[in-house]
């Protein structure tokens, strides 16, 4: 099975989806619908029998309990470096431990460092159908996934013992690796269950020609460890044999990123974010797979900002950390902050978030002392203006090993 061609693999994928609406039935679809508002928002529990919980959007943007459809994998926690104790929240040290493309969901389960892959339902969006078995992602303890319909691919971050990037086709039988060897390896010294925040895999993701595969791993700076950003070319819709690596000047501790829209030929810009500092705004070349920064912002009140969404509503970009209970705004092109709402919610701290429209969906798991964890509802007025909270959603029986989050 390895030697299925991704051409293939995605032939055999679409033969399984004729229930799929035709492009004016989708269309018409769409009209009845306010086309700024997603249909569902997905989060992963990240339980010992993981599960992706899907949650309704109603038609004011609100949110209204869905489903729960087990993975058919483990979930699990890294180790906190500081405390020694189970990671939480934030326990896998990542943005994007689940995706969405098209109507394909990708999860990981870093426990059983298995990937699952799910259809959604063209007519119920909280309705997932499995794409066969979890798949081995040929490493240890997966913690973040990219996804693309376009080339039919999933590709994961392990950041286990055995830490690197394994890419898959897309498939109605389960996801199907190009090799039976990962696509790239990242000697970081780490165990299973992975110790950190710091010296951890944080992000992988696409470019937005797809035609890069971008991976950000964290640095030590207490242990004098460089992170670096790892770039690794899809060539003939299938992952190259080697990745190009650099680090950012500036750069401490790189963790979740956007690709900015519209980039210029022969570069992609993207925003990253630092927990050491804020953002950095990074440039990377198509030719050389290099990738240099372009600026940095600090953030002054900032403890851990982890992860960033971009947001077509206002063309700027959304950044929230774990330890404060801000929205903070930034103009990735100036290099400097817009706004930074401070949030009156329940629980302290962001983690993955999604926008779509005026709004913001933001995930806050919580900790100990609070209570289970919340989907932040979030709408903007505008550029560098703040952001009002129009509800913080319970999300029932998931507490503060939640992650990731994505929509539909």
């Amino acid at each position: 099975m390895y030697c299925l061609s991704i051409l293939l693999c995605v032939a055999s994928f679409a033969s399984t989806l004729s229930a799929i609406p035709t492009k004016s039935a989708l269309l018409a679809r769409h009209a009845r619908r306010h086309s700024s508002l997603p249909k569902a928002i997905y989060i992963l529990s990240n339980k010992a029998q993981n599960e992706v919980v899907a949650i309704r959007v109603k038609a004011d943007g609100t949110l209204a309990p869905g489903s729960v459809t087990p993975t058919g994998g483990a979930g699990g926690s890294g180790i906190d470096g500081m405390t020694n104790d189970t990671a939480g929240p934030d326990p896998l040290f990542s943005q994007s431990a689940l995706k969405v493309d098209g109507n394909v969901l990708a999860a990981v389960n870093p426990m059983s460092s298995t990937l699952s892959l799910f259809t959604i339902s063209p007519n119920d969006p909280i309705k997932l159908n499995p794409c066969g078995a979890p798949a081995s992602t040929l490493g240890d303890f997966p913690n973040t996934v990219a996804l693309s319909a376009k080339l039919g691919m999933a590709c994961v971050g392990n950041t286990g013992t055995a830490a690197g990037i394994s890419c898959f086709a897309v498939t109605a039988q389960g996801p199907v690796p190009f090799s039976d060897s990962p696509a790239a390896t990242f000697d970081i010294g780490q165990s299973n269950p992975p110790v950190g925040p710091t010296n951890t895999v944080s992000h992988s993701f696409f470019d937005e020609s797809t035609s890069s595969l971008i991976t950000t791993v964290k640095g030590d700076p207490m242990k004098n460890i460089t992170g670096f950003v790892s770039v690794l070319p899809i060539e003939n819709g299938a992952p190259a044999a080697k990745d190009v690596r650099s680090t950012p000047e500036g750069t401490v501790v790189l963790f979740g990123s956007v690709v900015l829209p519209g980039s210029s030929s022969g570069t992609s810009s993207i925003l990253a974010t630092d927990a050491g500092f804020g953002t950095a705004t990074l440039s990377l070349d198509a030719s050389t797979k290099q990738v240099s920064a372009v600026n940095t912002v600090k953030i002054g009140d900032q403890k851990a900002t982890c992860w960033a969404a971009f947001s077509k509503a206002t063309q700027s970009t959304l950044v929230t950390d774990v330890a404060v209970s801000h929205l903070v705004e930034v103009d990735p092109t100036a290099g400097k902050i817009l706004q930074s709402t401070n949030l009156n919610i329940a629980n302290v701290g962001l983690i993955d978030l999604v926008t779509k429209g005026k709004f913001v969906y933001a995930l806050s798991p919580g900790n100990q002392t609070d209570s289970g964890a919340r989907v932040v509802v979030m709408k903007t007025s505008g550029k560098g203006q703040k952001v009002s909270v129009v509800q913080d959603f319970e999300v029932d029986g998931v507490g503060k090993t939640a992650q990731g989050i994505a929509m539909v």
